[in-house]
């Protein structure tokens, strides 16, 4: 599939796994094939993170530690959302996949699995999601970001943005008005999983603002001193 054509390119996905390793292969494979990727190692994470983000898809694995998957689903839905999500699990009968979707899943996928098999579940849940799962376009008051195109603009100024500015940009729109800590942003900007005690968030967070805000009276990205970053508006 080109790069024209894989919805990827606009989609957030939640994966929730414990086998840090078997998590880092299926990281490595989604961002690969163009989608955003946030990774929990736990269910009560997985939970938390997925009611606080924005995402188009979540992957869980069934056995989880701290809260299982399906009882992830099921505490999902009971909030009222209906993001899809496809469960990865070793138990594979019949039984098991029908419990699975009684939960709440919207498909079921049994261990080992090629990623090649997991790509195209996720396509087809997304094909299958209101609006087939394409956010295409985030906007913060005169903020806008087409991600098909890989445009910004503020008050109808395009912006000059780096690749990874657009990849911090559209981490912030994509979690506006909430809280984003350094971790989140060096695991899901980076794919960093400890902090280098450089300045590196910090220079591209300034960039980012000036690109953003100039010309503005309305600052959009603020700094949570000792906490991380907000994108909102403050009018």
């Amino acid at each position: 599939m080109s790069s024209e054509s894989r919805p990827g390119a606009a989609v957030g996905v939640l994966l929730v796994e414990d086998d840090l390793e078997a998590a880092r292969l299926l990281v490595k494979g989604l961002r690969e094939s163009g989608y955003t990727v946030e990774h929990a190692a736990d269910g009560r994470e997985g939970l938390a993170r997925a009611l606080q983000g924005q995402f188009d898809l979540i992957v869980t694995d069934r056995m989880l530690p701290h809260l299982d998957g399906l009882t992830l689903i099921e505490r999902l839905r009971a909030r009222g959302s209906g993001t899809p999500v496809l469960v990865l699990s070793a138990l594979g009968s019949v039984d098991d996949r029908i419990r699975g979707l009684k939960a709440g899943g919207d498909d079921y996928l049994t261990k080992p699995f090629a990623l090649a098999e997991l790509l195209a579940r996720i396509e087809a849940l997304l094909r299958r999601a209101p609006g087939g799962g394409q956010g295409t376009r985030l906007k913060v008051e005169d903020l806008e970001f087409d991600l098909l195109e890989r445009r910004v603009t503020r008050g109808g100024r395009e912006l000059d943005l780096t690749t990874r500015e657009m990849k911090l940009l559209e981490f912030l729109m994509r979690r506006a008005g909430q809280l984003v800590t350094r971790t989140m942003l060096l695991e899901g900007v980076w794919d960093l999983h400890f902090d280098p005690q450089s300045n590196l968030i910090d220079v591209h967070i300034s960039r980012l603002r000036q690109a953003i805000d100039r010309g503005s009276d309305h600052p959009l990205i603020h700094t949570v001193r000792g906490s991380g970053y907000i994108l909102r508006s403050d009018n």
